[in-house]
């Protein structure tokens, strides 16, 4: 990767340098600069899922070789399998500080996490062996232990980042369905981590934030809508409206700014009906002068 990054450097400045006669030839030198970088991301993920599927088959090897050379096969493929598990941990680890030591995106750590949950299986499969020394037993739970931790850190790592995206693009929608179809995209992230570690209260307090932001953009946009109806003149549109936004705000668990807010949006609607009625009472004033006026004619 570094070296890619290098290539990537030289290739942007040697183009830059040659297209300076063009207009904006920072564009496409930047343009060349990243397509280096997305092939080299995908070739460096193409070479880990290779050495997984490689260690997998190994592992498949050695379990066959067990079952085929007897006592003696069956230790030796053990600790081939064992220092296989340890090179993988290493690796793991690696991959880790990689991710954790750049501003990566987040579904870097959702990799990370699923190599996490491949060695566990793997490692879990190595330990049912009888045959398995206690030092390597004790070094592969060991390494579980540690790789547990790296799972659940790199999957709240991903729920946290990618949920915070997507609301931070919803917060740039305009169009209320296009905010609340975003927003439940990063509740689907929340949600797909709350069922791994359901205890975990960081992932509910951001999932609460996803669900005041819904809340919020619904009552916001009832709001306006009533506040347009107001200078209008249409009364009753806004009533409407507004109750449509007191309902929003109102059907969840009450909270105190929320009770505020509810109070003025009430008293809103009770100073809209007495506009409304003493609307009415002047429209039908001049009606009711003019039947007395007929009557004593």
């Amino acid at each position: 990767m570094a070296t890619a990054a290098g290539a990537a450097a030289a290739l942007f400045f040697l183009l830059w340098w040659i297209l300076q006669g063009e207009d904006n030839p920072w564009i496409p030198a930047g343009l060349a600069a990243i397509v280096v970088m997305l092939v080299a991301t995908s070739a460096r993920q193409i070479v880990m899922r290779r050495a997984l599927a490689r260690f997998v088959l190994e592992q498949n090897e050695a379990r066959h070789g067990r079952r085929q050379g007897g006592s003696q096969a069956s230790t030796v493929a053990n600790l081939h399998s064992a220092s296989l598990q340890s090179a993988a941990l290493r690796e793991l680890q690696k991959q880790s500080a990689q991710a954790d030591a750049t501003e990566s995106a987040p579904e870097t750590h959702r990799e990370v996490y699923q190599l996490c949950t491949d060695y566990l299986v793997s490692a879990e499969e190595v330990l049912r062996s009888a045959s398995l020394s206690t030092e390597s037993r004790v070094a592969l739970r060991a390494g579980q232990e540690r790789v547990r931790g790296l799972q659940k850190h790199h999957l709240l790592a991903w729920a946290r980042d990618e949920s915070l995206a997507l609301t931070r693009e919803a917060q740039q929608r305009v169009r209320l369905h296009e905010k609340i179809e975003t927003a439940n995209r990063a509740l689907d992230c929340i949600d797909s981590a709350l069922k791994v570690y359901p205890e975990e209260e960081e992932l509910r307090q951001s999932a609460g934030a996803v669900h005041e932001f819904i809340t919020s953009s619904r009552v916001a946009h009832w709001i306006e809508l009533a506040e347009r109806a107001v200078f209008k003149g249409y009364y009753r549109r806004a009533i409407d409206c507004y109750r449509d936004a007191l309902f929003f705000l109102t059907r969840d668990k009450p909270a105190p700014d929320r009770e505020a807010a509810a109070e003025r949006i009430t008293r809103e609607i009770d100073l809209l009906r007495a506009r409304l009625a003493t609307q009415r009472a002047v429209d039908s004033a001049p009606e009711k002068t003019a039947t007395k006026r007929r009557q004593s004619l």
